[in-house]
């Protein structure tokens, strides 16, 4: 496991900007990818600094796409369709949220790292009917915000990060962090299939 997860990683830094897209539509469906972008995006970003802007815009734009499918997929089931997705429990923490102000619960998601939930928001959102050209807008700017930022923190201390990535026990981080990415995606997965088919049989 920890030998495929060294090849996707690696897979997706020798995409570049096309990897920060891809991995921004998955990290922004239904996949499990805590801080993937934004691992992404520092090593992308201490590799080339004039790049960074363009790398962020990258996961900006794959995670506004990420958003759109995860808004299709469930805009037009609204709240019933919602429950296929998440935990009853999950659900009721969400939609408290979303229904008191949806747009700042949405920026509060976008920006917050994990284990703060993001999917869950969107897709919450999309359900109340809050609408898609508004959540798509704040979506965009508060990634751009979020990855720029990371990006440029990245390009500041560069060297310094260049130096712990040479740590053994960075590295053995890293590929811990990938592993929980896609067993937790594997598991987010089961967990939809399972809920979509309760709710068939219901």
């Amino acid at each position: 496991m920890a030998a495929v997860a060294r090849y996707l990683f690696v897979f997706f830094v020798h995409l570049g900007g096309l990897g920060q897209l891809l991995l921004g539509i998955l990290d922004s469906s239904f996949l499990f990818m805590p801080l993937g972008n934004d691992l992404l995006m520092i090593v992308l970003s201490v590799r080339k600094h004039g790049w960074m802007l363009y790398y962020a815009g990258m996961a900006t734009a794959g995670s506004v796409l990420g958003c759109l499918v995860t808004d299709l997929l469930v805009r037009k089931h609204g709240e019933e369709g919602l429950q296929k997705f998440m935990s009853a429990r999950r659900l009721g923490y969400v939609k408290k949220k979303v229904t008191r102000s949806a747009g700042w619960a949405l920026t509060m998601a976008s920006l917050m790292p994990p284990p703060f939930p993001f999917t869950p928001f969107v897709a919450a959102s999309a359900a109340l009917q809050y609408p898609r050209k508004k959540l798509l807008m704040v979506i965009a700017v508060t990634r751009m915000i979020r990855f720029a930022g990371v990006g440029f923190l990245a390009v500041h201390f560069g060297g310094r990060i260049l130096q712990w990535g040479r740590s053994p026990y960075v590295q053995f981080a890293i590929i811990g962090l990938i592993v929980l990415c896609v067993v937790g995606s594997i598991i987010s997965v089961i967990s939809w299939i399972k809920r979509s088919k309760s709710k068939i049989a219901a």
